[in-house]
Order: C-alpha cells, then structure tokens, then sequence
C-alpha cells in the first residue's frame, strides 16, 4: 500500500476524495436537517444533464453540471418555500432537465465511457488539476458555510421564529441550495450522480443518530465520510471493482446497524 501511495493517481485519489468527503459531510448534515434530501437528489439528476451538456459542446463536464446544478438550486430556493410547494417545483424541474439530459445523450457522438463515468465516478483517474478544482470549490462551500453556520442552523430548526426574528430565511435557503449544487458537482469526480447520497446523506446519517449537539454530529459526519472514502479507495486498488461501490456499502452497512440500535435503545447515548 504504501508503493501505492507513490503514484501520482493514487494521491490525487486520495486528495480529491478527502476534499469532497468534508464538505459533503458538512453539507449534508443541513441536508438533513431542513429536510432536502429529495432537493438533494434531484440536483444530482439535474447536473447528469448539464454534464451532458458539455460532453455534446466539448468542454469539461464538471462545468455543465456546476451551470445545471447551480441554475436549479436557485429555481428551486426561490419557486418552492413550503414544502409540498418545494416538492412539485422540485419534480417539475427534474423532469424537464431529464428531458433535456436525454436529449445532449442523443446527439453526443463521443465515447460512452465519460458519460458512464459522470454516472459512477471516475476517482482513480482524478488529474492533479481536477484535484486543484475541486479545492477551489471546496474551499469556497466550507467557508460560506462557516459564515452562514449560526442563522443557518436557527432557520434550519426553527425557521418561523428566525424569520420573526429577521433572519433572511428565503435568502439563506436559496444561497445553501447553491453550496448543494457545488458540493454536488464537485463529489460526481467521486462517486457520480447515481451514487451522490453515499457522501451526502450516509455519514451525516450516521452521525445524527449517536450525537446530539451539531457541532459534534457535523465533525463526527467529516470523520465517517473521510474514512468510507479513505478505505473504499484502498480496496479498489486491491480489486476490480469501482470505488463507489466499497463507499456505499461502508456507508450503509454502518448505518443499518446503528439505525437500529437506536431505535431500540433508544438515543440514550446522545451527548
């Protein structure tokens, strides 16, 4: 393992995946908190289709879903306020945008093999430029996420008194389905659009469900997701299957367990 970690692959691997397992850690753990997990999904179906997009215009698809993503975040942040509202702009929208992606599929004429990869990940072909992208964003979702950490969280639990209270709550919603849409683009490099959820939803999950307090539920989350990230990169490298898959089934194979522990015990051990 250690030769391993000489090749150039192996350590943009690691890099890029620590990077998106941080702050998709941190981001879904708000995902789950203001009850966006279908927002969640459908942006990552949406970016399929940007991606698309920029496979049929020959440019980088990580743009197209970025555009894609962002431009829906946005839609949705300002048509859905209520939830049953939210819900059916949500399911409007993926449904033109799938449309759309059917489309840039029909008139890509290139190799199947990136579009399989904007599905499933491409993680061990990450270049050292892909894993300089992926910090910028990164970088700038973790930092506007400190920034809005404290009204976010009062809107996210109570969002009527933070609006009588004048916390910007439609302007806060719509800027952190904008941060969605990023850390969506940038963990597609990892696990693809099909399998977005493993590091979005699965370590933030898991973590809700021992700890109470935020704080300590977000940096429990970041250590999950590291590590899911970290040991299903190192048997990809012993095997043939894909990385995506080793994330997944370490997400929920912890989960499962633990989920039902605490239903049966209870959440005694919260802290």
């Amino acid at each position: 393992m250690i030769t391993l970690l000489l090749y150039p692959f192996v350590q943009n691997a690691f890099l890029a995946g620590t990077l998106v397992a941080v702050i998709a850690a941190f981001v879904g753990y708000f995902l789950l908190a203001r009850g966006l997990t279908f927002a969640g999904h459908a942006l990552s179906q949406m970016g399929f289709a940007g991606a698309a997009g920029a496979l049929v215009l020959g440019i980088d698809p990580v743009f197209g879903l970025l555009f894609f993503t962002v431009t829906s975040g946005i839609a949705i942040g300002y048509l859905g306020k209520q939830l049953r509202e939210r819900d059916i702009t949500i399911g409007i929208l993926m449904v033109f945008v799938l449309g759309l992606g059917s489309l840039f599929l029909s008139l890509y004429n290139g190799y199947a093999q990136r579009a399989y990869s904007i599905l499933f990940g491409t993680i061990l072909g990450i270049t050292r430029f892909d894993v300089l992208i992926t910090c910028l964003f990164c970088l700038i979702t973790f930092t506007a996420l400190l920034v809005m950490y404290r009204p976010l969280l009062f809107s996210s639990f109570d969002p009527e008194v933070a609006q009588a209270r004048g916390v910007p709550v439609r302007l806060l919603a719509i800027l952190f389905l904008i941060l969605v849409a990023i850390t969506v683009s940038v963990a597609v490099q990892v696990v693809g659009v099909l399998l977005i959820f493993t590091l979005l939803v699965g370590p933030p999950a898991t973590a809700i469900r021992i700890v109470h307090s935020p704080s300590r539920a977000i940096l429990l989350a970041i250590i999950l997701g590291v590590l899911y990230t970290w040991l299903g990169i190192f048997f990809a490298l012993t095997s043939t299957i894909p990385v995506s898959f080793y994330i997944a089934a370490l997400s929920f194979g912890i989960y499962v367990p633990i989920r039902l522990y605490t239903n049966q015990y209870g959440k005694r051990g919260k802290k």
